[in-house]
């Protein structure tokens, strides 16, 4: 298939408030893109700018080097879940799949298939307004998938899904990026994201931070530090400073280590005749890598340690409300 999203020095305002401020980068096919960032980053503005739905103050946004609103039959180049409303509650999902697909010049048959391989062709005919939220995000993925479009964009999936969900949810896009698909996700559960993603796009206040690897994010974050745990912490330290690294004791019986890999640590301890029980390159979770990365561009955070709102411990800051000023 091989369609890309190329966007390029994307500028925004509502109002007196920036959302984009020359958001630039380009998704390409065959990997799940995760698109991540603070609330009021600027992900879902971005993502209604390329669907044709917000007009950019300048820059532009192209799906296989087109504009959305000059593509044939749209449903056929991208596919997008942005809302997952339950449309028109008392239609039955496959009656609001069937209205879709006639506006594309689809049938039937299309339709069917797509309710089965999100697995809601048991419930089609039940009205959408009955629908949990999980429900309606399988919906509007069927919907996304009407037209085999070559380009999928997914804000938030994971967002009312079971654990069973979730994990059906991790496959499919998967599935998805290995038919050569151009897949971009936005999702704030970077647990999933870390499972999921091949690579990351994060943004932070309107502009692109950083667009790397998974891999090579948790790699940077991790650094060179090595865990060990030993019964002679002393001896350890000694042997492993001898071999120019830096040690730091994190417990009884826990050092960490920097500047000497895993490998070498092994060996130098080996050597030195010290015992040891666990020696392990140190891991970082994709949360905290993407914290440290973003801690410069939260727009809205509260203090540290404030008291909720009606303790009587004073105001706090309410990120809940203020993130809906920016999409």
């Amino acid at each position: 298939m091989g369609t890309s999203i190329e966007v390029d020095g994307l500028h925004k305002r509502f109002g007196g408030t920036k959302a984009l401020d020359g958001m630039t980068f380009t998704v390409s096919p065959g990997r799940v893109t995760g698109f991540v960032g603070p609330n009021g980053a600027g992900k879902s503005t971005t993502m209604r700018v390329v669907l044709g739905l917000d007009t950019p103050d300048a820059g532009t946004a192209l799906v296989g080097g087109r504009r959305y609103a000059t593509l044939p039959r749209p449903l056929g180049w991208v596919g997008a879940l942005l809302d997952a409303a339950a449309p028109q509650p008392g239609r039955s999902a496959r009656n609001h799949l069937l209205w879709l697909a006639h506006s594309q010049g689809l049938g039937r048959r299309r339709v069917d298939e797509v309710l089965d391989l999100v697995g809601l062709a048991g419930a089609a005919r039940r009205k959408t307004g009955g629908y949990s939220l999980g429900m309606r995000q399988r919906l509007g993925i069927a919907a996304a998938l009407l037209g085999d479009p070559p380009v999928l964009m997914f804000d938030e999936p994971f967002n009312g899904m079971d654990p069973q969900g979730i994990v059906w949810m991790r496959g499919f896009l998967r599935s998805l990026a290995d038919d050569d698909r151009t897949v971009l996700v936005s999702s704030h559960l970077m647990s999933e994201l870390q499972d999921t993603a091949d690579h990351l796009l994060i943004v932070g206040r309107g502009r692109l931070i950083a667009d790397t690897s998974t891999a090579a994010l948790l790699a940077a974050a991790a650094g060179d530090r090595v865990r060990l745990r030993t019964s002679a912490a002393a001896a350890a330290a000694t042997a492993l400073e001898r071999a120019g690294g830096t040690v730091v004791l994190t417990g009884p019986q826990a050092l960490t280590i920097s500047g000497v890999p895993a490998a070498e640590v092994v060996a130098i301890l080996g050597a030195a005749g010290v015992p040891f029980a666990e020696v392990a390159a140190e891991q970082v979770s994709l949360e905290r890598a993407y914290l440290d990365l973003t801690s410069d561009a939260v727009e809205y955070a509260a203090r540290p340690g404030a008291a909720p709102p009606g303790s009587g411990a004073g105001p706090a800051v309410d990120g809940a409300h203020a993130k809906d000023a920016v999409r």
